[in-house]
């Protein structure tokens, strides 16, 4: 029986490296492309660069310098940060209130929030993008009040499992000391969700920092672009592409959430099995 189960384990093994491979290959195949001349990159895309095909960093420096790709990450790092902020902030008070105060209005609440996660954003993006034109919200401190809104459905399900398994003879402690309810929630409360907000902290940034189709839509681009949005005009006319250039730029906006995530990534399972708990 043992060495059956060593066998499935070690069998269980394998099969999750080959899918672990299969999974970062590509991202190999990028990176080992962003240091070739573009003229290789069609013609031997799987091969390591060597002396006749090396650009070192002449990739880099075409999608930072001709391609404005600083200006681009630093509107990609403003917009995740205070997007995730805002819904981590706005959410959990949110989820608390619900899940502390008994009504009908909550419960609606609940409800719109939870009915939120199913509708496709395909249903509402050209009227989202009429509103937000008519609204002034066509900049990097209006997208994040959108964000907010199409973010809030699952932060504010994950905070409410969450709440749900604290004491509420903790929180009326604090009240008995004299704590406010603001104070209650920053002091006692928050501290104690540290797992769901590093969780959904995780899941939003990944989200954001990705996304292409809403700040496509919404975002000013004579003025405003994210790294995915500046990837995609770095095609030029008639469909040409530097393909060095791409290689380079992807690098650059796939590294920074990747060590992000692999810094994170042991929070994950814990804030939302945490957040499962129904108490």
């Amino acid at each position: 029986m043992k060495k059956e189960r060593s066998a499935l384990s070690a069998a269980g093994t394998g099969i999750f490296t080959i899918l672990g491979i299969v999974y970062i290959l590509p991202i190999l195949i990028v990176l080992m492309n962003s240091f070739k001349k573009k003229v290789y990159i069609n013609k031997q895309p799987f091969q390591l660069p060597d002396g006749k095909t090396m650009a070192r960093l002449e990739n880099y420096m075409t999608a930072i310098d001709k391609y404005n790709l600083l200006s681009a990450v630093g509107w990609t790092v403003f917009i995740t940060v205070g997007s995730v902020l805002v819904i981590l902030v706005c959410t959990s008070m949110c989820a608390w209130y619900i899940t502390r105060i008994k009504s009908k209005f909550t419960k609606m609440l609940y409800l719109l929030c939870v009915f939120s996660m199913v509708v496709p954003f395909q249903m509402v993006m050209f009227t989202l993008s009429l509103v937000a034109d008519r609204t002034g919200l066509r900049t990097p401190w209006g997208i994040i009040i959108i964000y907010l809104g199409f973010g809030a459905g699952l932060a504010v399900f994950m905070f409410c499992g969450f709440v749900k398994s604290i004491p509420i003879e903790i929180e009326e402690a604090a009240m008995i000391d004299g704590c406010t309810p603001i104070r209650t929630f920053f002091s006692v409360v928050l501290p104690i969700m540290k797992p769901t907000y590093i969780s959904v902290g995780i899941l939003e940034t990944m989200w954001i920092w990705n996304d292409f189709l809403l700040p496509y839509l919404v975002l000013d681009l004579n003025k405003y672009k994210t790294i995915s949005i500046a990837i995609q005009y770095m095609k030029g006319s008639y469909g040409r592409v530097d393909m060095g250039a791409v290689m380079a730029a992807l690098i650059l906006a796939v590294i920074p959430v990747i060590i992000f995530y692999l810094s994170c990534q042991k929070h994950i399972i814990k804030g939302v099995a945490a957040g499962a708990v129904k108490g």
